[in-house]
């Protein structure tokens, strides 16, 4: 291309062929459109599951049963897998034949109590009687000796009564704490699911024997709702507390590939501290997850959306142009020929980009074949594209 006129714009521009008497200079030009733009920040997340479940076998034993396969959508307290209960089982029925035992016991012992409580008071009264006679005179003293130490004899006995009573109901508790620990145990037989979630691989087969608290039998997670983790420069998070104490930010995500339709969550999390490695901070956003469309490990185009600028003029990015003076703008006049006009840019949304001073809405601007422009120039005008999506590239500043 035969041109001059360097930078093409603003004080000290060059002479192009277009200028002056020369033809009409052929340019591509688009219309500067008022519409809302988001802003946003765009970022690369990975989904995490909402919950995560590590089952495992609480008891030893062999695995009788398994009641689900490998990827199935499981509710809370579904029966996932049974463990051989007659180890338990037999377990539990000796302890309460134990227990039926110490009740007998106890029964004895308080029956002794009483017995021997009705002869130590026969024997005491024999005893009072008999001291009352040998002070009289009439029995020697040594038979009120022999009745004396027969009731004390006697009291002894009642107190020893009454120790093994106190020792038969400890026994029953113990029996009792026995029968409800097997009962435990004997509940650990089956296995529920915790949360409802979707498993994973099963590492155990009906007939494998298993151990408690070793081996992990199945993984579940929960995904409805879940969670799609992403990070952003530590530089923003003064901008997305700013905008959250509005109201809760959208999140926007969707798979790398740009073929799934958005999934749209909620700013749920920042994290605590800035990773020093990194210069980044940790946010989380919740999904429902309805169509079970996100899945944990995925990688996802994530896009936090912090507010919506209204009525903003956008045009291309192509027509910003950089000048000695700054940006500028080459503007189409009713009569056909060009003007620079200086601009102010704020946010780059996908290919457009938000003018902030310099243009108004309706405005025609070149796109294309500035080189060969200066202030005054004659064009042909063709109609170009326009970019976009509006708030898919949101959040940075503009450039030319």
């Amino acid at each position: 291309m035969d041109a001059v006129g360097g930078d093409g714009g603003g004080k000290g521009k060059g002479k192009g062929r277009g200028g002056g008497g020369g033809g009409a200079v052929p340019v591509v030009v688009a219309t500067a459109i008022q519409k809302d733009v988001p802003i946003d920040i765009q970022v690369v997340g990975t989904v995490e599951a909402y919950t995560t479940i590590s089952v495992k076998s609480l008891i030893a034993g062999q695995i009788t049963g398994i009641f689900f396969q490998e990827g199935d959508v499981v509710k809370k307290d579904q029966k996932l897998f049974t463990i051989d209960a007659r180890p338990y089982e037999a377990q539990l029925s000796q302890a309460e034949a134990n227990l039926a035992r110490s009740k007998a016991g106890l029964a004895q012992a308080e029956a002794q109590v009483q017995r021997d409580r009705a002869s130590q008071k026969y024997a005491q009264e024999t005893a009072e009687r008999t001291a009352k006679l040998v002070a009289e005179g009439i029995l020697s003293k040594d038979q009120g000796d022999q009745t004396r130490s027969n009731a004390d004899a006697l009291g002894r006995a009642v107190e020893a009564d009454l120790a093994a009573v106190e020792s038969a109901k400890a026994q029953i508790l113990a029996d009792q704490a026995s029968i409800d620990n097997l009962k435990v145990q004997l509940s650990y037989t089956t296995i529920y699911s915790p949360i409802n979630g979707r498993t994973g691989n099963v590492s155990v087969k009906v007939g494998n024997i298993v151990a408690p608290n070793t081996v992990e039998v199945v993984t579940i997670n929960q995904v409805q709702p879940i969670y799609v983790t992403f990070s952003v420069p530590e530089a923003r998070l003064g901008d997305i507390r700013r905008y959250m104490a509005g109201g809760p930010l959208p999140v926007l995500a969707r798979t790398q590939d740009g073929t799934d339709t958005v999934e749209q969550g909620r700013l749920t999390f920042i994290d605590n501290t800035v990773d020093t490695a990194t210069g980044t901070v940790k946010l989380k956003g919740t999904f429902e997850n309805r169509d079970l469309k996100l899945w944990p490990g995925q990688f996802l185009n994530v896009t936090l959306r912090l507010t919506t600028q209204p009525n903003a003029i956008t045009v291309p990015n192509q027509a910003v142009q950089n000048g000695q003076d700054g940006q500028f703008i080459y503007v189409v006049k009713d009569d056909q020929t060009v003007e620079a006009r200086p601009v102010t840019t704020g946010v780059r949304i996908d290919q457009d980009l938000v003018i902030l001073s310099g243009i108004r809405a309706g405005d025609t601007v070149v796109t294309e074949g500035q080189l060969r422009l200066q202030p005054g120039s004659r064009v042909q005008t063709g109609e170009g594209r326009r970019g976009g999506r509006g708030g898919d590239s949101g959040g940075r500043r503009g450039s030319s």
